[in-house]
Protein backbone atom coordinates (compact mmCIF):
# COMPACT_ATOMS: atom_id res chain seq x y z
CA UNK A 1 0.00 0.00 0.00
CA UNK A 2 1.23 3.25 -1.43
CA UNK A 3 0.29 6.70 0.18
CA UNK A 4 -0.73 9.12 -2.41
CA UNK A 5 -2.03 12.69 -2.81
CA UNK A 6 -4.17 14.04 -5.44
CA UNK A 7 -3.99 17.64 -6.43
CA UNK A 8 -6.82 18.68 -8.46
CA UNK A 9 -9.69 21.29 -8.42
CA UNK A 10 -12.53 19.42 -10.54
CA UNK A 11 -14.74 17.73 -7.97
CA UNK A 12 -15.93 14.84 -10.41
CA UNK A 13 -12.13 14.39 -11.20
CA UNK A 14 -10.27 14.10 -8.24
CA UNK A 15 -13.53 12.23 -6.42
CA UNK A 16 -12.81 9.09 -9.55
CA UNK A 17 -9.25 9.16 -8.82
CA UNK A 18 -9.52 8.82 -5.32
CA UNK A 19 -11.94 5.98 -5.62
CA UNK A 20 -9.87 4.12 -8.00
CA UNK A 21 -6.64 4.33 -6.07
CA UNK A 22 -8.42 3.40 -2.91
CA UNK A 23 -9.93 0.33 -5.19
CA UNK A 24 -6.48 -0.56 -5.40
CA UNK A 25 -5.56 -0.46 -1.96
CA UNK A 26 -3.35 2.95 -1.76
CA UNK A 27 -3.83 4.93 0.87
CA UNK A 28 -5.38 8.24 -0.59
CA UNK A 29 -5.50 11.43 0.31
CA UNK A 30 -6.53 15.13 -2.08
CA UNK A 31 -6.48 18.58 -2.11
CA UNK A 32 -8.80 21.17 -3.96
CA UNK A 33 -5.52 23.42 -5.63
CA UNK A 34 -2.07 23.72 -5.70
CA UNK A 35 -1.47 25.96 -2.60
CA UNK A 36 -3.12 23.46 -0.02
CA UNK A 37 -1.73 20.66 -2.20
CA UNK A 38 2.28 22.11 -1.68
CA UNK A 39 1.27 22.76 2.45
CA UNK A 40 -0.23 18.77 2.72
CA UNK A 41 3.51 17.89 1.03
CA UNK A 42 5.04 19.31 3.78
CA UNK A 43 3.33 18.19 6.78
CA UNK A 44 3.44 14.38 5.09
CA UNK A 45 5.88 12.78 2.99
CA UNK A 46 3.99 10.92 0.22
CA UNK A 47 5.12 8.15 -2.10
CA UNK A 48 2.93 9.81 -5.17
CA UNK A 49 1.92 13.08 -5.82
CA UNK A 50 -0.69 13.34 -8.60
CA UNK A 51 -1.83 16.93 -9.37
CA UNK A 52 -3.10 18.80 -12.49
CA UNK A 53 -1.13 20.75 -14.57
CA UNK A 54 -3.34 23.81 -14.98
CA UNK A 55 -5.31 24.81 -11.36
CA UNK A 56 -5.85 28.69 -10.44
CA UNK A 57 -3.24 30.39 -8.26
CA UNK A 58 -0.37 27.89 -7.99
CA UNK A 59 -0.05 25.23 -10.94
CA UNK A 60 1.13 21.93 -11.03
CA UNK A 61 4.76 22.91 -11.99
CA UNK A 62 5.01 25.13 -9.03
CA UNK A 63 3.70 22.22 -7.11
CA UNK A 64 6.06 20.01 -8.52
CA UNK A 65 8.75 22.09 -7.65
CA UNK A 66 7.98 22.75 -3.72
CA UNK A 67 7.64 19.21 -2.97
CA UNK A 68 11.08 18.54 -4.73
CA UNK A 69 12.40 20.65 -2.57
CA UNK A 70 11.84 19.04 0.23
CA UNK A 71 10.86 15.14 -0.52
CA UNK A 72 12.73 15.00 -3.85
CA UNK A 73 12.54 10.84 -3.35
CA UNK A 74 8.48 11.79 -3.96
CA UNK A 75 7.37 10.80 -7.38
CA UNK A 76 4.99 13.91 -8.91
CA UNK A 77 3.23 13.06 -12.12
CA UNK A 78 1.58 15.58 -13.64
CA UNK A 79 -2.19 15.80 -15.42
CA UNK A 80 -3.29 17.89 -18.37
CA UNK A 81 -5.43 18.03 -20.89
CA UNK A 82 -3.07 20.97 -22.55
CA UNK A 83 0.29 18.67 -22.92
CA UNK A 84 2.69 19.40 -25.05
CA UNK A 85 6.09 18.20 -25.57
CA UNK A 86 7.42 21.85 -24.27
CA UNK A 87 5.25 20.93 -21.05
CA UNK A 88 6.63 17.48 -20.71
CA UNK A 89 10.63 18.35 -20.80
CA UNK A 90 9.83 21.25 -18.55
CA UNK A 91 8.37 18.90 -15.89
CA UNK A 92 10.56 15.91 -16.45
CA UNK A 93 13.35 18.62 -16.01
CA UNK A 94 12.03 19.57 -13.00
CA UNK A 95 12.09 15.98 -11.33
CA UNK A 96 8.80 14.74 -12.30
CA UNK A 97 8.27 11.10 -12.92
CA UNK A 98 5.87 11.25 -15.52
CA UNK A 99 3.28 12.88 -17.77
CA UNK A 100 -0.33 12.11 -18.47
CA UNK A 101 -2.61 13.77 -21.11
CA UNK A 102 -6.00 13.86 -20.34
CA UNK A 103 -8.47 12.08 -21.02
CA UNK A 104 -6.61 8.53 -20.08
CA UNK A 105 -8.43 5.65 -18.75
CA UNK A 106 -7.78 4.02 -15.11
CA UNK A 107 -5.61 1.02 -16.27
CA UNK A 108 -3.21 3.61 -17.74
CA UNK A 109 -3.33 5.35 -14.30
CA UNK A 110 -2.65 2.07 -12.26
CA UNK A 111 0.14 1.22 -14.45
CA UNK A 112 2.07 4.71 -14.09
CA UNK A 113 1.34 4.79 -10.34
CA UNK A 114 2.69 0.86 -10.24
CA UNK A 115 5.71 1.90 -12.47
CA UNK A 116 5.96 4.86 -10.12
CA UNK A 117 5.94 2.39 -7.11
CA UNK A 118 8.46 -0.05 -8.47
CA UNK A 119 11.10 2.92 -9.87
CA UNK A 120 10.80 4.24 -5.90
CA UNK A 121 11.93 0.99 -4.40
CA UNK A 122 14.80 0.01 -7.30
CA UNK A 123 16.20 3.78 -6.53
CA UNK A 124 16.33 3.35 -1.94
CA UNK A 125 16.99 -0.50 -2.81
CA UNK A 126 20.06 0.86 -5.29
CA UNK A 127 20.62 3.80 -2.74
CA UNK A 128 21.44 0.93 0.24
CA UNK A 129 23.08 -1.62 -1.70
CA UNK A 130 25.57 1.13 -2.63
CA UNK A 131 25.91 1.95 1.03
CA UNK A 132 26.50 -2.11 1.73
CA UNK A 133 28.88 -2.29 -0.86
CA UNK A 134 30.96 0.33 1.01
CA UNK A 135 31.26 3.83 1.20
CA UNK A 136 34.71 6.02 1.12
CA UNK A 137 36.22 4.38 -1.70
CA UNK A 138 36.93 0.63 -0.44
CA UNK A 139 36.49 1.26 3.12
CA UNK A 140 32.93 -0.97 3.40
CA UNK A 141 30.79 0.05 5.72
CA UNK A 142 32.75 3.38 7.02
CA UNK A 143 30.61 6.56 6.80
CA UNK A 144 31.53 9.92 7.47
CA UNK A 145 32.94 12.87 5.63
CA UNK A 146 34.13 14.86 8.58
CA UNK A 147 37.60 15.63 9.11
CA UNK A 148 37.99 13.71 12.24
CA UNK A 149 36.52 10.88 10.48
CA UNK A 150 38.73 11.26 7.18
CA UNK A 151 41.70 11.77 9.29
CA UNK A 152 41.36 8.19 10.75
CA UNK A 153 40.60 6.93 7.25
CA UNK A 154 43.70 8.44 5.93
CA UNK A 155 45.48 6.51 8.55
CA UNK A 156 43.62 3.24 8.03
CA UNK A 157 44.95 3.61 3.92
CA UNK A 158 48.26 4.30 4.65
CA UNK A 159 48.48 1.06 7.41
CA UNK A 160 46.57 -0.90 4.98
CA UNK A 161 48.95 -2.33 2.90
CA UNK A 162 51.87 -2.71 5.40
CA UNK A 163 51.98 -5.50 8.38
CA UNK A 164 52.33 -3.71 10.89
CA UNK A 165 50.10 -4.39 13.91
CA UNK A 166 47.46 -1.59 14.75
CA UNK A 167 45.70 -0.38 17.70
CA UNK A 168 42.51 1.56 17.97
CA UNK A 169 41.23 3.36 20.54
CA UNK A 170 38.24 5.32 21.21
CA UNK A 171 35.21 4.81 23.20
CA UNK A 172 32.83 1.85 23.07
CA UNK A 173 30.45 1.97 19.66
CA UNK A 174 32.55 4.29 17.27
CA UNK A 175 32.97 1.44 14.83
CA UNK A 176 36.53 0.20 15.36
CA UNK A 177 36.02 -3.21 14.02
CA UNK A 178 34.50 -2.15 10.64
CA UNK A 179 37.91 -0.25 10.85
CA UNK A 180 39.73 -3.69 11.30
CA UNK A 181 37.61 -5.27 8.59
CA UNK A 182 38.88 -2.75 6.18
CA UNK A 183 42.65 -3.06 6.89
CA UNK A 184 41.66 -6.77 6.33
CA UNK A 185 40.15 -5.94 3.42
CA UNK A 186 41.88 -3.23 2.15
CA UNK A 187 45.62 -5.76 2.42
CA UNK A 188 47.54 -8.13 0.33
CA UNK A 189 45.92 -10.75 3.35
CA UNK A 190 42.19 -9.95 1.97
CA UNK A 191 41.82 -13.39 0.52
CA UNK A 192 42.76 -14.87 4.14
CA UNK A 193 40.47 -15.27 6.66
CA UNK A 194 39.90 -12.52 9.12
CA UNK A 195 38.53 -13.50 13.01
CA UNK A 196 37.35 -11.11 15.45
CA UNK A 197 37.34 -11.43 19.15
CA UNK A 198 35.77 -9.85 21.95
CA UNK A 199 38.36 -9.71 25.20
CA UNK A 200 35.93 -8.58 27.25
CA UNK A 201 33.08 -10.74 26.52
CA UNK A 202 34.91 -14.55 27.16
CA UNK A 203 35.96 -15.13 30.85
CA UNK A 204 39.26 -15.39 32.01
CA UNK A 205 39.60 -19.23 32.59
CA UNK A 206 38.57 -19.56 29.01
CA UNK A 207 39.86 -17.41 26.85
CA UNK A 208 43.23 -18.75 26.64
CA UNK A 209 41.53 -21.65 25.37
CA UNK A 210 39.68 -19.50 22.61
CA UNK A 211 42.94 -17.86 21.52
CA UNK A 212 45.47 -20.51 21.51
CA UNK A 213 43.75 -23.72 21.52
CA UNK A 214 44.02 -26.84 23.42
CA UNK A 215 45.05 -30.28 23.57
CA UNK A 216 42.78 -33.60 24.30
CA UNK A 217 42.84 -33.93 28.12
CA UNK A 218 44.26 -30.30 28.51
CA UNK A 219 41.89 -29.93 31.06
CA UNK A 220 38.36 -31.02 32.50
CA UNK A 221 35.88 -32.11 29.21
CA UNK A 222 38.78 -31.12 26.90
CA UNK A 223 37.85 -34.40 24.95
CA UNK A 224 39.18 -33.15 21.25
CA UNK A 225 42.13 -31.16 20.11
CA UNK A 226 40.63 -27.61 19.79
CA UNK A 227 42.08 -25.03 17.71
CA UNK A 228 42.37 -21.37 18.87
CA UNK A 229 41.51 -18.14 16.85
CA UNK A 230 45.42 -17.45 16.17
CA UNK A 231 45.56 -21.06 14.88
CA UNK A 232 42.09 -19.97 12.09
CA UNK A 233 43.32 -17.04 11.38
CA UNK A 234 46.77 -18.14 9.88
CA UNK A 235 47.75 -16.55 6.88
CA UNK A 236 44.86 -13.69 7.53
CA UNK A 237 43.95 -10.86 9.88
CA UNK A 238 42.91 -11.31 13.81
CA UNK A 239 41.72 -8.92 15.56
CA UNK A 240 41.30 -8.74 19.39
CA UNK A 241 38.70 -6.17 20.53
CA UNK A 242 38.88 -5.00 24.14
CA UNK A 243 42.62 -5.85 24.53
CA UNK A 244 43.24 -3.98 27.83
CA UNK A 245 40.69 -6.37 29.41
CA UNK A 246 43.28 -9.60 28.83
CA UNK A 247 44.57 -11.29 31.74
CA UNK A 248 48.00 -10.15 32.45
CA UNK A 249 48.86 -13.85 31.87
CA UNK A 250 47.61 -13.93 28.69
CA UNK A 251 49.25 -10.77 28.16
CA UNK A 252 52.37 -12.67 28.18
CA UNK A 253 51.51 -14.89 25.77
CA UNK A 254 50.07 -12.58 23.50
CA UNK A 255 53.49 -10.28 23.69
CA UNK A 256 55.52 -13.74 22.73
CA UNK A 257 53.63 -14.02 19.08
CA UNK A 258 53.79 -10.77 18.56
CA UNK A 259 57.61 -11.22 18.88
CA UNK A 260 57.89 -14.41 16.92
CA UNK A 261 54.56 -15.64 15.87
CA UNK A 262 55.03 -18.59 17.72
CA UNK A 263 52.68 -20.18 20.76
CA UNK A 264 51.84 -23.39 22.63
CA UNK A 265 48.25 -24.94 22.88
CA UNK A 266 47.00 -25.24 26.37
CA UNK A 267 48.59 -28.60 27.80
CA UNK A 268 50.82 -29.01 24.88
CA UNK A 269 54.74 -29.10 24.12
CA UNK A 270 54.83 -28.67 20.74
CA UNK A 271 55.44 -24.83 19.62
CA UNK A 272 53.33 -23.79 16.78
CA UNK A 273 54.43 -20.59 14.61
CA UNK A 274 51.61 -18.77 12.44
CA UNK A 275 51.46 -16.00 9.91
CA UNK A 276 48.70 -13.35 11.11
CA UNK A 277 48.69 -9.93 11.33
CA UNK A 278 47.17 -8.24 14.84
CA UNK A 279 44.83 -5.85 15.00
CA UNK A 280 43.77 -4.97 18.32
CA UNK A 281 41.14 -2.16 19.99
CA UNK A 282 40.34 -0.62 23.31
CA UNK A 283 38.47 2.07 24.62
CA UNK A 284 40.49 2.24 27.90
CA UNK A 285 43.63 4.23 28.55
CA UNK A 286 46.49 1.83 28.69
CA UNK A 287 48.85 4.00 30.06
CA UNK A 288 46.76 4.34 32.81
CA UNK A 289 46.33 0.37 32.83
CA UNK A 290 50.25 0.74 32.80
CA UNK A 291 50.75 2.65 35.71
CA UNK A 292 48.10 1.01 38.16
CA UNK A 293 50.10 -2.46 37.14
CA UNK A 294 47.07 -3.62 35.14
CA UNK A 295 48.75 -3.76 31.45
CA UNK A 296 52.06 -4.68 30.15
CA UNK A 297 54.20 -1.94 29.27
CA UNK A 298 56.21 -4.16 26.44
CA UNK A 299 52.69 -5.55 25.44
CA UNK A 300 51.48 -1.72 24.83
CA UNK A 301 54.29 -0.89 22.45
CA UNK A 302 54.15 -3.72 20.51
CA UNK A 303 50.38 -3.10 20.19
CA UNK A 304 50.45 0.23 19.04
CA UNK A 305 53.08 0.26 16.43
CA UNK A 306 50.59 2.18 14.25
CA UNK A 307 47.72 3.69 16.89
CA UNK A 308 45.11 5.31 15.55
CA UNK A 309 42.02 7.15 17.27
CA UNK A 310 38.48 6.73 16.25
CA UNK A 311 36.10 10.19 17.26
CA UNK A 312 33.04 9.53 19.08
CA UNK A 313 30.35 10.17 17.31
CA UNK A 314 29.71 13.91 19.09
CA UNK A 315 32.91 14.84 17.86
CA UNK A 316 31.84 14.06 13.80
CA UNK A 317 29.11 17.00 13.35
CA UNK A 318 27.49 16.59 10.28
CA UNK A 319 28.20 12.55 9.97
CA UNK A 320 25.25 12.18 12.04
CA UNK A 321 22.86 13.03 9.59
CA UNK A 322 24.09 11.22 7.26
CA UNK A 323 24.62 7.66 9.27
CA UNK A 324 20.96 8.22 10.21
CA UNK A 325 20.32 8.57 6.60
CA UNK A 326 22.16 5.41 6.08
CA UNK A 327 20.12 3.39 8.92
CA UNK A 328 16.74 4.79 7.15
CA UNK A 329 17.72 3.42 4.30
CA UNK A 330 18.46 -0.12 5.58
CA UNK A 331 15.80 -0.36 8.11
CA UNK A 332 13.22 1.29 5.70
CA UNK A 333 14.43 -1.69 3.23
CA UNK A 334 13.78 -4.56 5.98
CA UNK A 335 10.82 -3.62 7.18
CA UNK A 336 9.28 -2.60 3.40
CA UNK A 337 8.71 0.95 4.52
CA UNK A 338 10.09 2.47 1.64
CA UNK A 339 12.30 5.84 1.74
CA UNK A 340 12.61 7.38 5.42
CA UNK A 341 13.10 10.48 5.91
CA UNK A 342 13.75 13.06 9.34
CA UNK A 343 12.33 15.89 10.15
CA UNK A 344 14.10 19.19 10.53
CA UNK A 345 12.97 18.85 14.15
CA UNK A 346 14.19 15.36 14.22
CA UNK A 347 17.68 16.15 12.59
CA UNK A 348 18.21 19.24 15.30
CA UNK A 349 17.65 16.23 18.44
CA UNK A 350 20.09 14.42 16.42
CA UNK A 351 22.81 16.87 16.48
CA UNK A 352 22.56 18.43 19.41
CA UNK A 353 23.03 14.90 21.23
CA UNK A 354 26.03 13.43 23.03
CA UNK A 355 25.64 9.96 21.81
CA UNK A 356 27.40 8.33 25.06
CA UNK A 357 26.43 4.79 23.19
CA UNK A 358 28.14 6.06 19.57
CA UNK A 359 27.20 5.09 16.54
CA UNK A 360 25.82 1.94 17.73
CA UNK A 361 23.33 4.00 19.94
CA UNK A 362 22.34 5.89 16.80
CA UNK A 363 21.66 2.71 14.73
CA UNK A 364 19.52 1.19 17.46
CA UNK A 365 17.57 4.71 17.64
CA UNK A 366 16.75 4.79 14.30
CA UNK A 367 15.55 0.85 14.06
CA UNK A 368 13.28 2.41 17.13
CA UNK A 369 11.95 5.23 15.43
CA UNK A 370 11.12 3.53 12.11
CA UNK A 371 9.02 0.69 13.98
CA UNK A 372 7.48 4.01 16.09
CA UNK A 373 6.61 5.97 12.60
CA UNK A 374 3.31 5.13 10.70
CA UNK A 375 4.20 7.72 8.07
CA UNK A 376 7.49 8.37 6.02
CA UNK A 377 9.07 11.17 8.58
CA UNK A 378 10.73 10.59 12.06
CA UNK A 379 9.84 13.12 14.27
CA UNK A 380 11.06 13.76 17.28
CA UNK A 381 8.26 12.42 19.23
CA UNK A 382 9.76 8.94 17.65
CA UNK A 383 13.62 9.36 18.91
CA UNK A 384 14.37 7.91 22.14
CA UNK A 385 15.89 10.77 22.95
CA UNK A 386 14.71 13.50 26.01
CA UNK A 387 16.69 16.51 26.31
CA UNK A 388 15.72 19.30 28.60
CA UNK A 389 18.45 20.96 29.95
CA UNK A 390 22.21 20.82 29.51
CA UNK A 391 22.20 18.13 32.63
CA UNK A 392 20.45 15.60 30.69
CA UNK A 393 22.86 16.40 27.25
CA UNK A 394 25.94 16.12 29.72
CA UNK A 395 25.59 14.08 32.75
CA UNK A 396 23.74 11.22 30.91
CA UNK A 397 24.88 7.77 31.08
CA UNK A 398 28.54 7.81 29.85
CA UNK A 399 29.51 11.03 31.32
CA UNK A 400 32.85 11.00 32.94
CA UNK A 401 34.12 12.11 36.61
CA UNK A 402 35.91 14.71 35.07
CA UNK A 403 33.14 16.04 33.16
CA UNK A 404 30.79 16.15 36.01
CA UNK A 405 32.81 17.71 38.48
CA UNK A 406 33.59 20.36 35.67
CA UNK A 407 29.93 21.01 34.75
CA UNK A 408 29.50 21.44 38.84
CA UNK A 409 32.32 23.56 39.34
CA UNK A 410 31.16 25.79 36.62
CA UNK A 411 27.04 25.95 38.16
CA UNK A 412 28.92 27.25 41.19
CA UNK A 413 31.02 29.75 40.03
CA UNK A 414 28.43 31.23 37.77
CA UNK A 415 26.02 31.35 40.54
CA UNK A 416 28.58 32.77 43.33
CA UNK A 417 29.68 35.05 40.77
CA UNK A 418 26.41 36.72 40.13
CA UNK A 419 25.35 36.84 43.54
CA UNK A 420 28.49 38.93 44.71
CA UNK A 421 27.42 41.26 41.56
CA UNK A 422 24.16 41.92 42.97
CA UNK A 423 25.68 42.41 46.42
CA UNK A 424 28.10 44.90 44.67
CA UNK A 425 25.50 46.42 41.99
CA UNK A 426 27.15 45.68 39.06
CA UNK A 427 30.42 47.12 40.68
CA UNK A 428 33.09 44.94 38.55
CA UNK A 429 36.09 46.19 40.40
CA UNK A 430 34.77 45.86 43.44
CA UNK A 431 33.60 42.29 42.70
CA UNK A 432 36.71 41.05 40.98
CA UNK A 433 38.50 42.18 45.10
CA UNK A 434 35.80 40.13 46.99
CA UNK A 435 36.11 37.08 44.86
CA UNK A 436 39.75 37.41 45.20
CA UNK A 437 40.19 37.54 40.88
CA UNK A 438 41.55 39.85 38.90
CA UNK A 439 39.53 42.38 36.78
CA UNK A 440 40.39 40.71 33.30
CA UNK A 441 39.29 37.07 34.53
CA UNK A 442 36.10 38.78 36.08
CA UNK A 443 35.67 40.39 32.85
CA UNK A 444 36.30 37.24 30.64
CA UNK A 445 33.57 35.06 33.05
CA UNK A 446 30.99 37.19 32.74
CA UNK A 447 31.35 36.64 28.96
CA UNK A 448 31.92 33.15 29.07
CA UNK A 449 28.55 32.80 31.23
CA UNK A 450 26.67 35.57 30.27
CA UNK A 451 26.35 37.79 33.61
CA UNK A 452 24.98 41.17 33.39
CA UNK A 453 24.27 41.11 37.61
CA UNK A 454 20.78 40.19 37.34
CA UNK A 455 19.13 36.87 38.82
CA UNK A 456 19.43 34.33 36.56
CA UNK A 457 16.59 32.24 36.08
CA UNK A 458 17.22 27.99 35.86
CA UNK A 459 17.16 28.02 31.98
CA UNK A 460 19.49 30.96 31.46
CA UNK A 461 21.71 29.53 33.74
CA UNK A 462 21.74 25.59 32.10
CA UNK A 463 22.13 27.77 28.93
CA UNK A 464 25.19 29.42 29.87
CA UNK A 465 27.27 26.74 31.79
CA UNK A 466 29.85 24.86 29.73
Amino acid sequence: MASILVVEDKDSLRNMLMQTLEAEGHDVESATDGKAGAERAIEKNYDVVLTDLKMPGMDGLQVLTSIKERNPETAVVLMTAYGTIENAVEAMRKGAFDFLQKPFDTDKLSMLINRALENQRLVAENSHLRQELGYNQGLAGIIGSSDAMQQAINLVRKVAPSDSTVLFTGESGTGKELFARSIHDLSRRKSGPFVALNCAAIPHELLENELFGSEKGAFTGAATRKMGKFEIANGGTIFLDEVGDLDVALQAKLLRILQDRSFERLGGTKTLTVDVRVIAATNMDLKEAIEKKRFREDLFYRLSVFPVPIPPLKERGEDVIELADYFMSKFGAEMRKGQISLTNDAKDLLMKYHWPGNVRELENTIERAIILCDGKKIKPEHLAIRLQTTDEIRLREGAGLKEVVAHETAKIERNLINRVLKQTRGNKRKASEILRIDYTTLFEKLKKYRLDGKEPDEKETEEALP
